[in-house]
């Protein structure tokens, strides 16, 4: 009885979904990509196609995801590489649990306040701005653990990509020529990246043997290889020699780890986030706020849906600035209580229906609900800084990078890798020829802030891939790049299919609102109090959102943010992925 009616529920869902008004606004760009076997959204063409090799050779979606994210970190290595952080979240299909694997680094041994307040604060790019980067090991748990194939197999079109090159994209060329002032500065970039005295154009070929190195050393031994012994002291030796702090100690003690994933659940839909170090709550808690209006009702990208939408997520980025950091140095961060349906109703409240919140709102009071939902417990309230210069969020919106993979068996992968900023610190590893990140730009240094720099503590990332199931099925994978954007366009995506019935492609190609009203992630943490607004959206609804107070800075973007989407049809088991129209994203499927 229980399984027909399952088989019920989900021939309704799908007659929803054809049948709503909103699945067919327009037509996409491009189709949704629909497939039986296997799929793999990713940021360009060539990193989706080292997946599809690896599930085609019989690799699980493991595999198949570290080896888009190896060469993720080549045909887009601004955005990531060896010198990134990542998360990962994981769906497995043999015992249906959620696993999420924390693959972050964290601040230098000597990384202190006092230390980067006599440099006049954290810089913002040069060797200084470098962590310790953590996604090698990320990579490597995730193989060893939940993946069929030898970490070398795995890595194998990766090598062969470094030691054969690839071809420099419009993208990629774009990005080099934007960020010229920042690479031109290091003897080891220039090198590989520029040619007579210029950055690399579309068309070049990029050959890197000193990556393929790097990187079949990795395939041989591990993790080890880059955090320890040999690896360790050529890397930590060139950081140091260029002016860095990260010594062989600091790599040595990088170990990645499993936690429990977040989840609630949405209108009978479970949506699973990443823990504390990230900020991946942001985007369960809005949802939680949201889930007592009627959104549909209200339509899509009404005013009042879009205001809505935008004061539930600055209640919730409020409250990640006052409680969440890295656990470890925040051993009492409320969790339970601020991904409860309680506390989602007194945070509701403060929403008014014909008046924007002006600038960041005041955090609300987790420890006075008594919750009977949420997830596992972890932060003290803390102060909020003052306002600071302003960090554009198009400066980061293609940065760091997403991958997204499902294979013959709905195992479910979700990774967001990043080096922070356009290609991180803008250094190149000598001999490694890998960047390395800029992450130091996200602590604080206000010693009573949650996020304050310490020795040794991980920082909160912004990066917070995300996954859904319903019915305890696997439903969406899905993600993006966009540091303090992620939650918001990630949330919009999400309530463009579970809402309003779209495809996925179709829900990736709708505008999307971006909110900065709240503390940025980047130092010193500005908050600039404006709604980013596409003039995608009819002058009607803009001049709507206007009256009821929001700051809007009209902006000529498509699509929402940059995310990348794969759907499991909840009646036949096929695959369907789409991407947002933003720089090389790809699907690829068979």
């Amino acid at each position: 009885m229980a399984k027909r009616l399952s088989l019920v529920a989900a021939f309704v869902v799908f007659a929803v979904w054809l049948a709503h008004p909103s699945a067919q606004q327009g037509t996409s760009w491009r189709p949704t990509v629909v497939a039986q076997h296997g799929m793999v959204a990713a940021g360009h063409p060539l990193a989706a196609e080292a997946g599809m090799r690896i599930l085609k050779a019989g690799g699980n979606a493991i595999d198949a995801a570290i080896a888009t994210w190896a060469v993720q970190g080549q045909v887009e290595p601004g955005m990531t590489g060896l010198g990134a952080d990542m998360f990962i979240l994981f769906y497995d299909a043999k015992t249906k649990e959620v696993k999420f694997i924390n693959g972050t680094g964290y601040a230098p041994g000597a990384a202190t306040i006092e230390f980067y307040t006599k440099q006049g604060g954290i810089p913002d790019t040069g060797p200084l701005s470098i962590a310790v980067p953590g996604a090698v090991s990320g990579a490597a748990l995730a193989v060893q653990k939940y993946g069929t194939m030898p970490l070398a197999s795995v890595l194998a079109p990766a090598v062969e990509m470094a030691d054969g090159g690839f071809p420099i994209s419009e993208t990629l060329a774009r990005s080099l020529s934007g960020s010229r002032a920042k690479l031109e500065k290091w003897p080891s970039t220039t090198k590989l990246w520029f040619k007579d005295g210029k950055p690399l154009e579309m068309g070049d070929i990029l050959i890197n043997k000193d990556l393929a190195r790097t990187l079949r050393a990795v395939a041989s031994k591990g993790p080890d290889a880059f955090y320890r012994g040999e690896g360790a002291k050529n890397l930590a030796t060139f950081l140091q020699s260029v002016g860095g702090i990260v010594t062989e100690a600091d790599l040595a003690g990088i170990r990645a780890f499993e936690d429990a994933p977040l989840k609630i659940t949405y209108r009978g839909t479970d949506v699973y986030e990443c823990p504390p170090n990230s900020q991946g709550f942001v985007m369960l808690e809005a949802l939680n706020i949201l889930e007592g209006f009627d959104l549909r009702a209200m339509g899509h990208n009404s005013a009042p849906y879009l205001h809505a939408v935008t004061e539930a997520l600055k209640l919730s980025f409020a409250d990640r600035n006052t409680f969440v950091g890295d656990p470890k140095f925040v051993p009492n961060i409320p969790m339970k209580q601020l991904l409860s349906k309680e506390y989602a109703a007194a945070r509701r409240r403060a929403i008014d229906p014909d008046r924007a919140i002006a600038g960041e709102p005041a955090p609300g009071d987790p420890l006075s609900v008594r919750p009977s939902t949420g997830a596992q417990a972890y932060a003290s309230p803390q102060r909020a800084p003052t306002l600071a210069r302003p960090f554009d969020p198009d400066e980061i919106l293609n940065l760091t990078t997403y991958l997204a993979v499902v294979d013959k068996d709905h195992n479910m992968v979700s990774i967001t890798s990043s080096l922070l900023s356009g290609f991180g610190s803008g250094i190149v590893v000598g001999n490694g020829g890998f960047f390395m990140n800029d992450r130091m730009r996200y602590y604080h240094l206000e010693p009573g802030d949650v996020n304050s720099l310490q020795p040794g503590k991980k920082v909160r990332q912004t990066i917070n891939p995300a996954l859904a199931l319903r019915d305890g099925k696997p439903f969406l994978v899905f993600g993006t790049p966009g540091a303090d954007t992620q939650p918001q366009t990630q949330l919009q995506f999400f309530l463009n299919v579970v809402e309003f019935g779209m495809p996925v492609q179709l829900a990736l190609e709708q505008p999307s609102v971006i909110s900065n009203s709240f503390r940025d992630s980047y130092y010193p943490h500005a908050v600039l109090g404006k709604l980013l607004t596409p003039r995608l959206l009819s002058e009607t609804v803009r001049a709507d959102l206007a009256g009821k107070g929001h700051q809007l800075d009209l902006r000529d973007v498509r699509g929402v943010g940059s995310v990348k989407a794969v759907m499991v049809h909840p009646r036949t088991g096929v695959l369907m992925g789409g991407v947002s129209p933003t720089g090389d994203s790809y699907v690829m499927a068979w």
